[in-house]
């Protein structure tokens, strides 16, 4: 039996694996800045922990990996694979089991040898080999091999989903620390258009000013309460959002509390820039991109396990023990039993179907190679827009800056020309207009340069290095749906 073990998998009739070549560039476009700003720092080394510091960031990071339901969804695929595994892997041994039987039987005299009727036991025990394939040709090996390579691609998917899932976290995160922001100064401008209104309305009661500049006041009001009013809906489906990622948690009331009055620092303090490293680099540290490669081997293993049906199947059954037909001389030496039962079959018609398998099997691995390549083209899209919304955010950040100072002074000049008659209150509604929107243009182009960079620390497989360093085995556990979610070690 050790021999037979032996010689059954030795041999496998898959192809040879040869992992497609994806033709990608040697650099990035728009890389150069990002590399010199932080040449020693690379997003599939960087723990998640490491590039993102706010504190209540990292709260809600850590809130999300432990009860967001599509990360435990893809935990207990992770699962379902692992068992899968094991049990195409039992196949490769036999299964041995102890069994005991007993039968009575009476024969009549017709069909007596001797002619006379008679009853007679038949009593055994021992251990059995039921139908166990000696696989010489690897098809079960094959198959076992698929089943592999099939659970290391769902956990491959499991961490791409947290990487996806820190990602939605920080976006959600930054887009509330920019409405806030918006909402701020729109509250500001509604407060300095209410004393505004105040003032006019006095004017006009005392004839110092034309209605005309009155209801021009009351309009510029009305705009920036629309404004406040827009932008408190749009915190509330935010943090609707953010509840969905958190998996029900409770949200705190002020998830970006530790950034208030901070709108106007420098984004490197927030998240730092990060170096793309070699396009190559993409097909260690992306995990979607791992994970078709897994998919890949498994369809070619599938080939291996195909090409195997169409040779002799060899199956052994065996038996070891005792038998008598009295209890009382089961167990003596006289009573040792045993039985030996080889069986071959091989396969003469079957209709085409032995063909069909292995085309199918061969069509899959050819689908699984194409899906390889787009996996890695768009592994190389993200990083390349990413690269190229960070690139030309940061132009779009400084000219609307310049733009926004000249907005304040032509405010003030503005107002400053009506006071002294020589202008109309138009310029200064027009003026205060403009200056309400260049305000929130920088606000949301600098949200837009942060979000590009979440997004490149995403599509470089951002924190990759340390998923894949979580054990395999055992599966983590989920909590029951009545029991409080607790960290997995594999999740985070």
């Amino acid at each position: 039996m050790v021999a037979l073990a032996t010689l059954a998998g030795c041999g496998s009739m898959a192809p040879a694996y040869d992992a497609p070549a994806p033709g990608l560039p040697e650099r990035y476009g728009h890389a150069a800045g990002a590399a010199d700003a932080a040449a020693d720092l690379l997003a599939a080394d960087l723990p998640w922990q490491q590039y993102f510091h706010d504190e209540q960031l990292q709260a809600l990071i850590a809130t999300a990996l432990e009860n967001n339901h599509d990360l435990r969804t893809a935990v207990l695929r992770v699962q379902e694979a692992q068992a899968a595994y094991g049990v195409q892997r039992s196949a490769l041994a036999p299964t041995v089991g102890l069994g005991a039987d007993a039968t009575r039987g009476r024969t009549p005299a017709e069909l007596s040898l001797t002619g006379q009727a008679y009853t007679a036991n038949q009593l055994q025990a021992g251990l059995g080999i039921s139908s166990w394939e000696i696989d010489f040709w690897g098809r079960i090996a094959s198959l076992n091999e698929a089943a592999l390579q099939s659970f290391l691609a769902t956990d491959a998917a499991r961490r791409a989903t947290t990487m996806s899932l820190v990602a939605q976290v920080a976006n959600a995160w930054l887009s509330l620390r920019e409405i806030d922001e918006r909402l701020r100064l729109a509250q500001q401008s509604e407060t300095s258009q209410r004393e505004s209104l105040r003032i006019f309305t006095r004017r006009f009661e005392v004839g110092a000013a034309a209605r005309l500049e009155l209801t021009q006041v009351q309009t510029l009001l009305a705009q920036a309460e629309s404004l406040v009013v827009q932008l408190q809906q749009q915190r509330e489906v935010q943090l609707h959002a953010l509840d969905i990622l958190l998996g029900g948690a409770v949200v705190p009331a002020n998830p970006v509390a530790s950034v208030h009055g901070s709108g106007n620092g420098p984004d490197s303090q927030v998240l730092q820039p990060l170096a793309p490293g070699l396009p190559s680099q993409l097909l260690q540290s992306r995990p979607d991109i791992i994970a078709a490669e897994h998919q890949l081997r498994a369809a070619n293993a599938n080939i291996g396990a195909a090409r195997a049906a169409f040779f002799p199947r060899i199956t052994l059954t065996a038996f070891g023990g005792v038998a008598s037909s009295e209890l009382d001389d089961l167990f003596r030496g006289a009573s040792r039993a045993w039985s030996f039962a080889p069986s071959l079959s091989l396969p003469i018609f079957d209709a085409g179907r032995n063909r069909a398998n292995l085309d199918l099997a061969e069509v899959r691995r050819n689908l699984a190679v194409v899906q390889y390549e787009q996996t890695v083209q768009n592994a190389f899209r993200d990083v390349a827009d990413a690269l190229s919304a960070q690139h030309w955010l940061q132009q779009q950040v400084q000219v609307q800056q310049r733009a926004l100072v000249a907005q304040q002074e032509r405010a003030r000049l503005s107002r400053l020309s009506y006071d002294n008659g020589a202008s109309s209150f138009l310029e200064v509604l027009d003026a205060e207009r403009n200056l309400i929107s260049a305000e929130q243009q920088v606000v949301q182009t600098r949200h837009a340069l942060l979000a590009s960079r979440v997004a490149l620390y995403a599509a470089l497989g951002g924190g990759s290095s340390q998923l894949a360093g979580a054990p395999l085995l055992p599966a983590p556990r989920i909590p029951d749906a009545a029991q409080p979610a607790t960290p997995s070690s594999s999740v985070e």
